[in-house]
């Protein structure tokens, strides 16, 4: 379908529904990228045509009857309501006028995709973050040295050897570790990993704790390695930033060393990728624009993100 230009404020905003998919920088709070948002989003629209000032009612027209130095100016400034005009009332659009809400959250530290939901679009956000699709992190860890929240902008307390670590190591472990997870899942159900009860549950979908609050790492395996920093790869839902920075933690350990979090990056949420994401110097009215654009087709790909059947452990349970 071919695009048309449109340069009429109310036009632009009457479309602007839908998800957007931007790049959260690190160091930057979700609600300040919100606010960014909305200003470039305020600050496009008021640039471009604006309805005309309300005309005054009959009853309270100033009329000039009978003067002969009458002009067109003043037959306008007459029958219009000055206090509409943009100079007085002030801009047209204000954040407060678009409805906006994440999909999710991600912490401080953490960048990457970070979903929002503007206008009609906040149902589909909903729909989203209630089905809890699993999101992809790429995780960095530096080896040797540990911090007091496992986090690099907190001070050093303990500093060990790690030169006896490989990546066949970390592999290892984290197989482990993953392993250890999926049996969890079937354990909180109070069903036997090696049961036909076991494998009809997995055939009817991904399990998911009824506790939103409850993380399930689904996936862990180490990506790179390069001393001493290495990156893992984790599948996970109801994560946050503190719990992927104790799991680093929790890791070195096992491992006999120490370790904490220098970088968190989201790089898929569900089926929407970093690769689409809108970077910093693209959050301005046509780059949204166009970013809903391309969100819309994702969903309408993938329709089982905002209807989706989902196996919870209190549902299996009974």
């Amino acid at each position: 379908m071919a695009l048309t230009k449109v340069y009429d404020a109310a036009t632009v905003l009457k479309n602007l529904n839908g998800i957007i998919n931007v790049y959260k920088p690190s160091g930057l709070k979700v609600k300040h990228v919100r606010n960014a948002i909305l200003s470039n989003i305020c600050k496009g629209l008021n640039e471009l045509e604006q309805r005309e000032p309300r005309e005054l009612p009959n009853n309270m027209r100033l009329l000039c009857a009978g003067a002969a130095t009458d002009t067109v100016l003043h037959k306008i400034a007459a029958n219009t309501d000055l206090s509409d005009h943009i100079l007085a009332s002030g801009p047209r659009y204000l954040p407060s006028d678009i409805r906006c809400a994440a999909v999710g959250t991600l912490g401080y530290h953490t960048s990457g995709v970070l979903l929002f939901g503007l206008n009609k679009g906040l149902q589909q956000s909903s729909l989203i973050q209630r089905n809890r699709p699993v999101r992809v992190y790429h995780v960095t860890a530096r080896m040797g040295t540990a911090t007091e929240n496992h986090l690099p902008d907190s001070r050093v307390t303990v500093r060990a050897n790690h030169r006896h670590l490989t990546p066949d190591r970390i592999s290892g472990l984290a197989a482990s570790m993953q392993a250890s997870h999926q049996r969890k899942m079937y354990e909180l159900c109070g069903v036997d990993l090696q049961t036909q009860a076991a494998y009809e549950l997995a055939c009817k979908g991904l399990l998911r704790p009824a506790d939103n609050n409850q993380p399930v790492v689904y996936g862990i395996k180490l990506i790179h390695f390069e001393r001493p920093h290495f990156t893992l790869e984790l599948h996970t839902i109801n994560e946050n930033e503190q719990y992927m920075a104790a799991l680093i933690h929790d890791m070195a350990i096992e491992l006999r060393t120490v370790a904490h979090c220098s970088q968190i990056r989201c790089i898929r949420h569900a089926h929407f990728d970093v690769s689409e994401s809108l970077l910093r110097h693209g959050w301005h009215l046509p780059g949204i624009m166009k970013n809903l654009r391309m969100q819309q087709s994702v969903l309408e790909a993938h329709p089982q993100l905002l209807d989706q059947q989902r196996v919870d452990l209190h549902a299996a349970q009974q």
